[in-house]
């Protein structure tokens, strides 16, 4: 099997390259535009897949023969900053639109299947758990991130319908987790940066009791593995989502290490979502098993941030 991840060096995929789990792999075009400069992810890469590094954008003609000689595009490359992309309405449309139908259209073209990461933030407000059956209606992006991976769903979903693609879409909890590639702009990661570097955890200011979904690193590639692995690619929506917490819940967590911690609310552009809960029993019928642990994810972040802040307690691993 060949396998290309475009975006391959972010913060799920640096985690990813290393833990791959597909019976049969044996070439991984990596494919990384390397404006975020994540370099130190292509570091002590395993040796026994052979991985081909293209510093290439996804719009770039030379994706053609990369997906032709591919069996599966992980399509990780995005613009995923929620709160920012209200200021990067021209990049949310170039690289999250236009760039995924592009890759898109060329898995329909040359018979790649395409595993696409969506988001639960396509659900919006909603006032019970949620699950995949969710009318489309009633889903309601908040943000042009968010509205963007509503758009690439319904781009799939017509694509498998008008050709022969094929493809899975993961409809992601928040990240959380540490990756060589890994981003702070996500709640868990954020809150553990500030506080292990001595700032207060910045809380918008209608969150701090409001449910949402999270997903940890280790069940996100632990699922992309599980469906490229049995052939899933079964042009349906799967939630993919270790728990539902509080931003409360987070901060007491982190406060068991760093019981000093401090909390400033503040406003955001994103503010009028209620809290929700996301069920992931549709990825658990197909048999796949949940195996990440907040707390575990948490202190082992702060395990690699400790000398960065004495006051960390409590950190035996």
């Amino acid at each position: 099997m060949k396998l290309c991840i475009s975006g391959a060096l972010g913060h799920i995929g640096s985690r990813l390259i290393r833990n791959l789990s597909i019976p049969g792999l044996e070439t991984v075009y990596l494919v990384d535009n390397l404006l975020t400069q994540r370099y130190a992810a292509l570091f002590d890469l395993p040796g026994d897949i052979d991985f081909v590094f293209k510093e290439i954008d996804i719009r770039s003609e030379e994706m053609g023969s990369i997906i032709g000689d591919s069996d599966v595009l992980v399509h990780l490359a995005a613009i995923t900053d929620a709160e920012k992309s209200f200021e990067r309405n021209d990049d949310i449309e170039e690289i999250n639109k236009e760039g995924l139908a592009s890759v898109a259209r060329l898995c329909a073209d040359e018979g790649c299947a395409m595993l696409f990461p969506s988001s639960t933030s396509v659900y919006g407000s909603q006032s019970e758990l949620v699950d995949e059956r969710c009318p489309e209606e009633e889903l309601q992006p908040q943000s042009p991130y968010a509205d963007s991976k509503l758009f690439g769903e319904r781009l799939l979903s017509r694509l498998g319908m008008q050709s022969d693609l094929r493809f899975v879409t993961f409809r992601l909890g928040t990240i959380f987790g540490y990756s060589r590639g890994m981003r702070f702009h996500t709640a868990v990661n954020k809150f553990i940066w500030q506080a292990s570097t001595d700032q207060p955890i910045t809380v918008w200011r209608t969150a701090l009791t409001q449910k949402r979904p999270y997903c940890g690193l280790d069940d996100c590639i632990g699922a992309i593995n599980f469906f490229i692995t049995n052939n899933l690619f079964l042009n349906d929506i799967y939630n993919i989502v270790t728990t539902n917490l509080t931003v409360k819940d987070i901060i007491d967590v982190i406060k068991r290490y760093l019981p000093d911690l401090g909390v400033s609310l503040v406003d955001s552009p994103i503010m009028n979502q209620l809290s929700y809960e996301v069920s992931n029993r549709k990825s658990l019928d197909l048999g796949f098993t949940y195996r990440d642990d907040l707390e575990s994810s948490i202190r082992d972040v702060l395990h690699k941030l400790k000398h960065v802040n004495s006051g960390i307690t409590h950190l035996n691993m």
